[in-house]
């Protein structure tokens, strides 16, 4: 059986999506400290303009260490209608947008409290959407090195990105600015529709 420990992340990248449908069971990490500048909290969509981060605003304790799992979201700055907005804007004119809108944007619309979980069910609210099924439970300790399956937690890091050589699909804008490799799990939904789960099951790490 093969097992991958990754990072729930915020609408995960086009890799992540793959580790995930590539395992017979997902180990979310739930004992690692946060770190900032990473995809915990953010996630890129491509927009008119090019490449697009969103950023969920996140609270920090005095000394900045903190479990991820414990780290609540500041929801006195309207995130969740920007990131809705822009998602909109960003997606409209694709293919299937309006065929999912209405299940995503319920994720905007009640604040939520830790940010850890909300990317578990922005997780499992994509995971419905493509018809994807698998197992999965949390950690119960921090291990720096894990040998029980495929450590995928390297995906997290948003500065140091492993270059993929991913099957290229028709993106909005990509008359604009070109085809924008391994983005949020929404452009490649936005894009594909029901083929999303085809493709992920395709592709390689």
């Amino acid at each position: 059986m093969s097992v991958s420990l990754i990072h729930p992340t915020y609408f995960p990248s086009i890799a992540s999506f793959v580790a995930i449908t590539k395992a017979d069971k997902v180990i979310w990490e739930a004992e690692d400290n946060f770190q900032k500048q990473t995809y915990r909290n953010r996630t890129y969509i491509y927009a008119a303009n090019g490449k697009l981060n969103l950023n969920i605003p996140v609270r920090f304790t005095q000394n900045n260490r903190q479990k991820y799992k414990d780290v609540k979201i500041a929801n006195d700055e309207k995130w969740q209608d920007n990131h809705w907005k822009s998602i909109q804007s960003a997606y409209r004119t694709s293919p299937f947008f309006e065929y999912y809108e209405d299940e995503l944007k319920s994720l905007f619309e009640r604040p939520k409290d830790f940010l850890y979980d909300f990317n578990l069910e922005c997780i499992k609210t994509i995971a419905g959407c493509i018809d994807l099924d698998f197992n999965q439970e949390k950690t119960t300790e921090f291990l720096k090195a894990y040998e029980d399956g495929i450590d995928y937690r390297h995906l997290v890091n948003a500065k140091k990105e492993t270059v993929f050589s991913f099957s290229m699909y028709i993106q909005v804008f990509s008359d604009k600015h070109g085809y924008i490799p391994n983005l949020s799990i929404l452009d490649l939904l936005f894009n594909e529709g029901p083929n999303t789960l085809n493709y992920l099951q395709s592709q390689s790490l």
